[in-house]
């Protein structure tokens, strides 16, 4: 048969390798041309799926992970028209509004988009402000070198002042985000 032709072609009869086309086969000798033939498709198409694995391993500059330092981080109460009518998140239960505000540095050299804002927040008792929460918000750009920012979040009102802010840091894109 044609699987059996090829096998006796290249390893001969008796099991041994043999030259491809020994012993009169010509099928044997029709499959070297063939792949022969082949090898610089399949030289092309190694090459061509190598780049495109490649391309996944190093990603391109807009999803770039920058860290920004976020320092001189403090809080006040919101102004009257941010407050109105809050709740906490997740429930109905009123809120007290407050802006977290600070210096963001950036060292990357180039606008930062769509920088997560983490840190922990805790209450005058030393009880978590966010249950479960260390992301508090996002800064949509943050510009080379120092920059001021603000964020507004939201804390039960039975949960005592005066807040502790620790440990807060940013990371975003260099390059815009694409959304869908």
């Amino acid at each position: 048969g044609g699987a059996t032709g090829i096998a006796a072609a290249i390893f001969g009869q008796s099991g041994a390798v043999l030259p491809v086309g020994q012993d009169g086969d010509t099928m044997g000798l029709a499959v070297t041309e063939m792949i022969m033939k082949l090898r610089p498709s399949f030289i092309i198409i190694a090459i061509a799926c190598w780049l495109w694995l490649g391309s996944w391993l190093t990603p391109p500059p807009a999803f770039s992970l920058t860290q920004v330092e976020l320092f001189d981080v403090a809080y006040q109460d919101c102004p009257p028209e941010l407050s109105e009518g809050i709740v906490t998140s997740g429930s109905n239960s009123p809120a007290n509004c407050f802006l977290i505000t600070g210096k963001a540095k950036n060292n990357s050299g180039k606008t930062v988009y769509d920088a997560d804002v983490f840190g922990r927040i805790y209450d005058a008792n030393g009880e978590p402000a966010m249950q479960n929460r260390t992301r508090v918000g996002s800064i949509s750009e943050i510009p080379p070198g120092v920059s001021d920012f603000s964020l507004r979040i939201s804390v039960a009102s039975e949960q005592p002042t005066p807040l502790k802010l620790e440990q807060f840091k940013a990371s975003g894109f260099v390059g815009k985000v694409r959304r869908y």
